[in-house]
């Protein structure tokens, strides 16, 4: 959490020129703080953003800058419809509306008292970045190109110096709000999530930054489902009415339902056609309701958001009309496409790939899905790369095969479940199985006579090599026993012993590993006082066993 900022950090920008500037920034917003003073002096809300524990997420972001107004239903005379009457239900992609679905499922289970609806993510996203600019997104869901709110300088925005060497957004001089939920890196770097399972925390995934969003949003003790409490989370993440009051317009029209539509068909905002968002001094006007492209005149200054990125004007709140799909384009089901019993041993690759297929109404194959494979259960299987959860389109025919499944060391069942990203269809389940390491055959590494006199250790150390299928078996669990009788073998009671960790005297030690060469070394082996020939014996998962055996005799007079 960064200190509170509680100064004007820009003045009353109310030229025609800077308000394009802040309409070509569309998604540079910034982190939650200290509100803005408007361009007629009048301050926003209160004087400074609520500290933490008065239930106001505080972030690490004091950019703000001054942005047109936001239309919003309230105001009859805007040109542009809002959402609350547009004509249909506004698409979502496929891989953004799983993103939010998905924060919402891991708050549901780990901050269930904050009641984090995705439909707010929702909002948020499409003001922000027009939903990672209409879906923009590869499989795993980071956006082809960064997100980037224009650059902090202090020229017409606030002035903030990289706090990231660049890492995030580029530029190792200034910092700039980066991806879909546009937080600045600062924010990032507290907030930042690992929402898709693949070990890192990037701000251009969806799947991370709509986590990490939700996070911000509960910070503290806030109950989304309180009205109250959800305008505090957004005025948290933007503190603007305007923001707030578009934010709630979109908000309110997902709650009526909305649909999926394939990724990198949404609408793209303006100002985030291709990559990265202009710096200022870009004059990219904001279309009208009839496509052209001439600026507004005299748009009245509004202050400019304070969240988790740079600043935003927030897209045009008229959702674009989607066709409804045909039977043709309509997922139906997703089945098993002939993946075999999977089965591996523990380090190995499973040698069967899972394939689904995707089908539509009529049976017919469907590409473009979006399928998400996860690995479920108490295992440490993964994917390539460590994933345990991986999302791809199905190809032309309707298949999509998961990456190579590798076995942990962990043996036993797990499940992998596949199902159609975002949808409510039922998910086609695989049961997999772990078995442990296994040697065929063991043998000593050399033939010395083992013998010590009562009361001593043996110095000479057992050494042993295990194979299987003639090949050195790595990683294999060993049992060493002290037995009585090779036919019967039950644990001695006297006679050569092991010691554990506190000294004392054992006679059985479990799950000895073999190493990468197949080979194991014996703890030292210890003799009491008793004179006499003993066995070791050495067994392993998959039938290998060894007697060895022990002499305990006084040395020669």
């Amino acid at each position: 959490m960064a200190a509170q900022f509680g100064r004007r950090l820009r003045k009353g920008a109310t030229t025609t020129a800077v308000a394009a500037i802040a309409v070509a920034a569309l998604s540079a917003s910034g982190a939650p703080g200290t509100p803005l003073v408007s361009a007629d002096g009048d301050p926003q809300s209160a004087g400074t953003t609520p500290p933490p524990d008065d239930s106001v997420a505080t972030g690490n972001s004091p950019y703000y800058t001054e942005l047109p107004p936001l239309n919003t239903s309230d105001r009859p005379s805007t040109t542009t419809e809002s959402p609350l009457t547009g004509g249909s239900e506004s698409g979502i992609p496929a891989s953004v509306l799983a993103a939010y679905k998905k924060a919402e499922q891991i708050l549901a289970d780990s901050d269930a008292a904050c009641r984090l609806p995705w439909q707010l993510l929702a909002a948020i996203g499409k003001v922000e970045s027009g939903h990672a600019r209409g879906g923009r997104v590869d499989a795993n869901g980071t956006t082809f190109s960064p997100i980037l709110g224009p650059v902090l300088d202090g020229r017409g925005f606030a002035l903030i110096k990289d706090t990231d060497n660049g890492e995030y957004d580029g530029d190792a001089t200034h910092d700039r709000a980066v991806g879909p939920m546009q937080f600045i890196p600062s924010t990032w770097a507290n907030w930042g999530q690992d929402g898709n399972g693949d070990g890192r925390r990037d701000p251009n995934n969806i799947y991370d930054a709509a986590l990490a969003a939700g996070r911000y949003l509960c910070a503290g003790s806030r109950d989304l489902s309180l009205a109250t409490d959800l305008d505090r989370a957004v005025l948290s993440y933007n503190h603007s009415n305007a923001y707030l009051r578009t934010v709630r317009s979109w908000f309110d029209y997902y709650k009526r339902g909305t649909h999926e539509i394939p990724d990198g068909t949404g609408t793209v905002p303006p100002g985030l056609g291709g990559g990265s968002d202009p710096g200022p001094g870009t004059t990219s006007p904001s279309p009208s309701p009839s496509g052209s492209t001439k600026p507004k005149p005299k748009p009245k200054p509004s202050p400019d958001p304070s969240k988790p990125g740079g600043g935003t004007t927030g897209p045009s709140p008229t959702p674009t009309p989607t066709p409804t799909p045909t039977p043709s384009q309509t997922l139906a089901k997703v089945e098993n496409a002939g993946t075999g019993p999977l089965s591996a041993t523990a380090g190995d690759a499973f040698a069967e790939r899972i394939k689904v297929r995707a089908e539509n109404t009529l049976g017919g194959p469907l590409a473009k899905v979006s399928v998400t494979f996860t690995v479920t259960g108490d295992t440490d299987a993964a994917f390539t790369g460590g994933k345990t959860a991986v999302t791809l389109l199905t190809g032309a025919d309707g298949t999509v095969t998961a990456p190579v499944l590798k076995a942990g060391e962990k043996t036993g069942t797990f499940t992998v479940r596949a199902v159609a990203t975002g949808r409510s269809l039922p998910a086609v389940t695989y049961a997999a199985t772990v078995t442990a390491r296994r040697a065929d055959a063991l043998t000593r590494t050399d033939d010395k006579v083992l013998t010590a006199a009562p009361g001593t250790e043996f110095a000479d150390t057992v050494e042993v090599a295990a194979t299987y299928k003639d090949a050195a078996a790595t990683g294999v669990a060993v049992t060493a026993t002290m037995i009585t009788d090779a036919d019967e073998p039950v644990e001695n009671d006297k006679g050569p012993y092991f010691e554990d960790a506190d000294g004392k005297a054992v006679r059985t030690l479990a799950d000895l590993r073999t190493d990468e060469h197949g080979v194991l070394k014996l703890p030292t082996i210890h003799a009491d006082g008793t004179e006499g020939t003993y066995k070791l014996r050495l067994t392993t998962e998959g039938g290998a066993t060894l007697i060895i055996e022990l002499t305990v005799e006084a040395p020669a007079a």
